[in-house]
């Protein structure tokens, strides 16, 4: 996505008050020691209340856990911007060190394959102006390069501080990235959903779901006690494992450092109310499982799982209509699939939100040179994904014996 695309003015237009006034009686800190990270966690969660960003992704938990389990490589960088003992906005930022010509490299926190959306920078209500402004002031002055991930593309805080950053003479890019296919569930029953929904994909769920309770003593289990969490997520993980280990295999729920950072996220969820985990029982057995969290007023799917032995019977299908209806049944505003575009996704929402890449570069020679580079790899990138599988597995193999 082009920065036309996305609207931002033209660096020759007449500057915005919130960048030609910053208001002298605004500071700026940054947190780099996790102690101090720590004593953050109400007032972050007060302020993401606060704010237009109000998502389970941004809350301290998520983010803190992240930071625990899958921060290799990076350090804290988070930036706040207060009036007296206020805060007004954070930044949650890591540094990733610094670019090849010395600018400093920040991201936001929980980029990565944990698969966070809706990043952004938090805001209090009525406070963009002031604050973005001056972060916008010290990230000028830091000579800061930004690679700011899984942004909404309406009313983010995160394209206001790019389009400051533009205006003071930043390199600013724009990619869209991916869809969060999600459901209105405003003023609907279970049923007036499902009638919503295409004839074949409602009469497949009925079908299924009459047959599975009719025919296999099918019982679906809300997991909502920590000693059921930790006897069932396992469970998950090796549910999720078996779904995808025919089609190649799945990182999202496996490798270093994400079991651990689903033991403890699930058991501070829990403990929060935010929890959503579900397993769909045939009998004595484990056939599917749900992963989900409800925030505020919206239902997130985040994963799942299931027997390949019972995917005849649809497990899978049953699990997320059920789910549904669930999410229904307690009156949840939103039930929100997040990113990826699998058409199984698409049976279900109508609706989707976009997400996309900001990119951030100083301004001069320098920043233009950082620019071109991080075009250049982002090309390859593409080509490679063109490419066939095999033949991308034989230049990797070759790149690796060529640097030994």
């Amino acid at each position: 996505m082009s920065a036309e695309l996305l609207r931002f003015p033209s660096p020759r237009a007449t500057l915005p008050v919130s960048l030609a006034v910053v208001e002298p009686g605004l500071r700026v800190d940054t947190i780099d020691d996790p102690a101090r990270f720590a004593a953050l966690r109400d007032p972050w969660n007060e302020l993401l209340e606060s704010s237009s960003s109000n998502t389970v992704f941004l809350t301290w938990e998520w983010l803190s856990t992240w930071c625990a389990h899958l921060s290799a490589g990076t350090k804290l960088h988070v930036i706040t911007v207060r009036r007296g003992s206020q805060i007004l906005a954070i930044a949650p930022f890591v540094s990733r060190g610094t670019s090849l010509l010395g600018a400093l490299r920040l991201s936001f926190i929980g980029t990565g394959r944990v698969g966070s959306d809706y990043l952004d920078i938090l805001v209090r209500h009525g406070a963009a102006a002031e604050a973005i402004a001056k972060l916008s002031a010290h990230l000028v002055q830091t000579d800061a390069q930004l690679d700011l991930a899984q942004v909404r593309v309406s009313a983010s805080a995160a394209r206001l501080l790019a389009r400051d950053l533009r205006l003071s003479g930043g390199l600013v890019g724009a990619t869209r990235t991916h869809r969060c296919p999600y459901i209105d569930l405003k003023g609907l029953t279970f049923d007036s959903y499902l009638a919503s929904l295409g004839s074949e994909h409602r009469y497949n769920f009925q079908r299924k779901l009459r047959k599975l309770e009719t025919a296999h003593a099918m019982r679906f289990e809300p997991v909502d006690s920590e000693a059921r969490r930790r006897e069932l997520l396992p469970v998950l993980f090796e549910l999720h494992r078996l779904r995808w280990s025919e089609r190649g295999g799945s990182d999202g729920l496996s490798g270093e450092g994400i079991r651990g950072f689903h033991e403890e996220w699930s058991r501070l969820a829990l403990s929060r109310g935010w929890l959503r985990f579900f397993i769909l029982w045939l009998k004595d057995t484990p056939a599917a499982a749900f992963y989900g969290f409800r925030y505020g007023r919206v239902f997130s799917f985040y994963q799942s799982g299931f027997d390949p032995r019972f995917s005849k019977l649809s497990v899978g299908l049953v699990t997320m209509g059920l789910a549904i209806r669930s999410a229904l049944d307690e009156g949840a505003a939103e039930f929100d699939l997040l990113h990826g575009e699998e058409s199984y996704k698409l049976h279900w929402a109508k609706r989707s939100r976009r997400l996309f890449r900001l990119s951030v570069f100083p301004g001069g020679g320098l920043g233009h040179l950082a620019r071109a580079g991080a075009s250049a790899r982002e090309s390859a990138r593409r080509l490679m994904r063109r490419l066939p599988a095999r033949l991308v597995s034989r230049l990797t193999a070759q790149r690796r014996g060529g640097a030994q």
